[in-house]
């Protein structure tokens, strides 16, 4: 199964895996939109005095434009809109800071303020990695919301999605989110199961590689949609993206091995692996750059990460483009099965260079594309597997094929000598040897020429199979001479044989007769089987010397000596 499968490497590609900012989720969309407004922050800058002072906040710049550093970011004014009565739970973005406070501005001037550092940002984390803050019902709702943002890296901007919803609204959100994100997951433990199964039974490397990029990508899955902060609460946020790094990195250099193992020589060859190997090579060292320096350059060191993503999609093109070329079944599968996760890492890639808006169903385009991308290529791997199976068995048939050409008389179809001497010395136990020789077989050949011999030769052979048990071995091992190798206790009567032989129709009608000659003995090794073969040999001498057509025994030709 030439699988794990590139393919959930498209899953790499899928659920971020060309996201150039793994750190970035968005979770369902809810609530009232906040329209928001930037100031940059100066020492001297207080809550009170900026809500007094709102026309001081830019509402037109796009946020990136503003760059790094400390922001304040303020609401539009909330007072007159019916909607946004009821509505307590503020929820925006996990993006990049190092520390927010929340600001509140209530009808009676009254400001409340909330600050989260990184550990208690993750404990407001929900599901689609948003943070959701339940502000207090007693006070009302707010006039307008200030945030005041320490340490943005802005490398998706400063305050992302942020929404006014009810507390119920956030529940449900948490209900849809989690459906999504365990389908997702169960999805990749079936797919683990399945390929640990599959290796155990065809261990092909690819399919490790597989299940490592699964591993990954769920990994990935986890941490992404902020599930992990649900289990680690106290997990500062900014580790939990420098974990997503790691875990699409990873994801996307097991998904490059497998491709490479999978398709092997029949896409791409040499090249693919050289091409592979430096992706590889860049994408780890940019990600250990990005987890190890940040804060520092954080700028630079995620457009870094993104350019080595982004920098995988030309070989997935060529790659999708030559397997097509192939016309081969599951190779045109598994490029059907790229398309998806092709399209949603282009337009995830474009939104975070800004040539397009990005939005939560681009974000979130990656779970479905890597759904149907998993099915379809599913479906290619058991094609494929099918194909290497049905290969192994031709294989397998030509093998036998050949070892039985080369065990078997090509003219009778019996055990030639060679064979016959191999499986006999292996039996073990008191075996009898029946040796049977065409009698005046020379005058067959003369009167019916070598093709009518070589009729009654197979004709004679015939009989022999026909008249020995299954247990016994039965072999040509010269021009006219047989034998018959069986255990002492079934060894069928010589006489019979004789009987068989008479009776059996020959070419042309001719009457052809043998002699036979039988000795029991030991036969473990060669020693043995020469022993055995020249007591038989001598009883079978007997026979003739007693006028042929006719059996003797071993111990009969010794009485008669």
């Amino acid at each position: 199964m030439r699988f794990v499968r590139f393919f959930v490497i498209l899953a790499a590609l899928a659920v971020g895996l060309f996201s150039p900012d793994p750190s970035h989720g968005s979770g369902a969309v809810i609530g009232l939109p906040l329209d928001i407004c930037i100031l940059r922050a100066r020492p001297d800058m207080t809550p009170r005095n900026l809500f007094a002072e709102p026309q001081r906040f830019d509402c037109t710049t796009p946020q990136r434009d503003f760059g790094d550093g400390d922001f304040w970011v303020m609401s539009q004014f909330l007072g007159n809109l019916a909607s946004a009565r009821g509505r307590n739970a503020v929820r925006i973005d996990n993006l990049w800071e190092e520390r927010i406070t929340l600001y509140a501005l209530y009808p009676d001037g009254t400001i409340r303020g909330w600050p989260y550092d990184q550990r208690a940002k993750s404990r407001h984390t929900e599901l689609g990695a948003m943070v959701q803050w339940s502000l207090p019902s007693g006070y009302g709702t707010p006039q307008r919301l200030l945030w005041r943002i320490e340490g943005s890296a802005n490398i998706r901007g400063i305050i992302g999605d942020a929404r006014l919803a009810t507390r119920p609204e956030g529940a449900r959100a948490n209900l849809v989110m989690g459906s999504v994100y365990s389908a997702f997951g169960g999805l990749c433990a079936a797919l683990l199961v399945y390929n640990l199964a599959m290796w155990a039974a065809l261990r092909h490397r690819f399919q490790l590689a597989y299940c490592a990029m699964v591993i990954a990508l769920g990994g990935y899955a986890f941490t992404s949609s902020g599930a992990i902060a649900w289990c680690w609460p106290d997990m500062p946020v900014n580790d939990r993206a420098r974990l997503n790094y790691i875990l699409l990195a990873c994801t996307v250099s097991s998904a490059l091995v497998f491709a490479r193992g999978f398709f092997g020589d029949r896409v791409g060859g040499v090249w693919m692996t050289r091409l592979s190997n430096i992706f590889i090579a860049a994408l780890g060292i940019s990600t250990a750059a990005f987890v190890v320096l940040t804060p520092w350059h954080i700028t630079l060191l995620d457009n870094i990460v993104s350019l080595c993503f982004a920098a995988i999609l030309p070989l997935i093109v060529a790659i999708i483009w030559t397997a097509w070329r192939q016309k081969s079944p599951y190779l045109w599968l598994f490029s059907l099965a790229w398309l998806a996760p092709v399209l949603s890492a282009t337009l995830r890639i474009g939104a975070s260079l800004n040539l397009w808006p990005g939005s939560f169903w681009i974000d979130n385009s990656t779970i479905g594309a890597m759904a149907c991308e998993a099915v379809i290529s599913t479906l290619a791997v058991v094609y494929r597997i099918r194909a290497i199976s049905r290969e192994r068995d031709e294989a397998r048939a030509h093998e036998l094929a050949a070892r039985m050409l080369a065990d078997t008389d090509p003219l009778t179809g019996l055990l030639n000598r060679r064979a016959f001497l191999a499986r006999a010395t292996r039996r073990g136990g008191m075996q009898t040897l029946f040796l049977a020789d065409l009698d005046h077989f020379k005058q067959v050949n003369e009167t019916l020429g070598h093709d009518g011999g070589d009729d009654v030769l197979r004709v004679f052979a015939r009989t022999l199979r026909a008249s020995a048990p299954d247990s016994a071995l039965v072999a040509r091992i010269g021009g006219e001479e047989f034998a018959i190798i069986q255990p002492k206790s079934a060894a069928i009567d010589p006489e019979e044989l004789l009987t068989r032989l008479r009776t059996a129709r020959m070419p042309f009608d001719i009457s052809v007769t043998a002699s036979i000659g039988v000795c029991s003995g030991p036969l473990t090794n060669e020693v043995d089987w020469k022993r055995l073969y020249h007591c038989a040999d001598r009883a079978l001498y007997a026979a003739k010397a007693a006028g042929r057509d006719r059996a003797r025994r071993a111990d009969e030709v010794s009485v008669a000596a």
